[in-house]
């Protein structure tokens, strides 16, 4: 029987691991972790958090110059890291790149009520992506409102803009709980009372709504409500394994405040010796064909105690 979560008993999360996966991992040291790239797996570094999220938002630059009117072409991008988005709207006004048969999928939205979150609500995801880079684009260089894709509760017609275009990049971050968008492990319920599901299974699932982990609902007070837990909804529509597997590339993005030294050597890991379990749901990216992890180098630090 698999042991039953330290962090939350009634889930399913990376702490019901065998020990030896995680001390492994809690073990790898910087040159450890550059070392775990395969064919399809590729750890990237970076000295300077300024470097790091340049890269970042090249990566829609990137994207959006392939684009063309018989092959239209976009990005999906997280909100976590949002460092990169002021960065993608400067260089596309600078490089006067026209963004006009360009894509934008939005990763992940709060639901409260049975009803996404408009973009009056203060966390929103929508939101931040338009404040802090759609709506800093010079017009003349937009993208068509029409082609940006943000997730609703009613999924359809998000789920139907995957066929429109070709998503060269999804972009994402790492929660603590290890997940990808809000790919948050199941509750340890039903069918998966004694053990999570099959990665075949998880795979299956595409754009939904989902209740959200203990730790992904503290992870995101944390970091953007300081601390006020009561301010951040329990359920939030995410883009699924399923439009996961449609991008080209997966690229996450590990600046060290989205989850800490542990959690980004333990997904790596996992990542390259291809040991998949759903209680860490990036694990199952060990089976997209190009996968890249791109560190902050000084995020990594140790996993050594130190008591202050």
């Amino acid at each position: 029987m698999r042991p039953i979560s330290k962090i939350a008993p009634d889930w399913w999360d990376y702490t019901t691991l065998d020990r030896d996966v995680l001390d492994e991992a809690a073990r790898l040291t910087e040159k450890d972790i550059v070392g775990l790239s395969r064919p399809g797996f590729k750890v990237c570094l970076y000295d300077t958090l300024e470097e790091f999220y340049l890269a970042e938002a090249l990566e829609y630059i990137h994207a959006w110059q392939s684009a063309t009117e018989s092959n239209p072409a976009g990005i999906c991008g997280p909100i976590g890291p949002t460092e990169q988005l002021p960065l993608v709207a400067l260089l596309v006004n600078e490089l006067n790149i026209s963004l006009k048969h360009c894509h934008f999928w939005g990763m992940d939205e709060w639901v409260v009520d049975g009803k996404e979150v408009d973009q009056d609500f203060p966390l929103g995801f929508a939101r931040a992506d338009m404040e802090l880079c759609f709506n800093r684009i010079k017009p003349e260089l937009a993208m068509p409102k029409e082609n940006l894709h943000f997730p609703g509760v009613d999924t359809s017609k998000y789920i139907e803009s995957w066929k429109q275009a070709r998503c060269v990049v999804m972009q994402g971050g790492q929660g603590e709980v290890k997940h990808w968008a809000f790919n948050d492990p199941p509750k340890r319920e039903g069918a998966y009372t004694e053990m999570p599901p099959s990665a075949k299974t998880y795979r299956k699932l595409g754009t939904r709504v989902v209740d959200l982990h203990p730790l992904t609902l503290m992870q995101n007070a944390r970091t953007s409500g300081g601390g006020a837990v009561q301010n951040v909804p329990h359920q939030a529509v995410t883009v699924g394994p399923s439009e996961t597997w449609m991008a080209e590339k997966v690229s996450i993005w590990h600046p060290g405040h989205h989850d800490n030294p542990f959690g980004m050597r333990l997904s790596a890991l996992m990542i390259s010796k291809g040991i998949v379990d759903t209680a860490v749901p990036m694990s199952l990216l060990a089976d997209h064909p190009q996968v890249q992890f791109n560190y902050y180098r000084g995020a990594l630090g140790t996993c050594e105690v130190e008591m202050h």
